[in-house]
């Protein structure tokens, strides 16, 4: 993981590019894991734990309808999420998190492991669903931090 941070932190320096993150069910851990790289500090402008549905909806400006109708955890939340976090960041990046990391929580619909990762890059945004095997909580947050670190790099290059 520390290998992809740091290549995250160098392209993002060679393209002149600031990052912000909004994550909810991994906790402040893709924001951890950029800023335990030294040099992150001239890339990474904003990193947001938004845990709660009231922090999604007073923070991030997430409508209630998004909640009622779809839920915290889907693509629709996610979205609003990244679009918000970009309007309130000004950065380049900005990346969004919502999901299930167990090992409670889950249902049949939306099953423990289900997580959106959403990104912006300039003025395009897209959501990625991911199911990861429940392996356990940290399992969950790892595998998505990992996925999250190859779809930046994969989108700013």
């Amino acid at each position: 993981m520390k290998k992809k941070a740091t290549d995250v932190i160098d392209l993002l320096k060679k393209k002149k590019l600031k990052i912000s993150i909004a994550e909810s069910c991994t906790g402040g851990l893709l924001s951890s894991t950029i800023t335990s790289i030294s040099g992150s500090s001239k890339v990474f402008s904003l990193g947001l734990v938004t845990y709660s549905n009231n922090s999604k909806n007073s923070i991030l400006k997430v409508p209630e309808i998004i909640f009622r109708k779809y839920g915290a955890v889907s693509m629709q939340c996610c979205l609003s999420m990244v679009h918000q976090l970009s309007k309130i960041s000004k950065s380049g990046v900005c990346v969004s998190i919502t999901g299930i990391a167990g090992p409670a929580g889950g249902s049949k619909k939306k099953p423990v492991g289900l997580v959106y990762v959403g990104i912006k890059v300039d003025n395009k945004a897209l959501v990625n669903k991911y199911l990861f095997k429940n392996k356990g909580r940290k399992h969950v947050q790892k595998a998505t931090v990992e996925k999250s670190l190859k779809l930046i790099l994969s989108s700013i290059k």
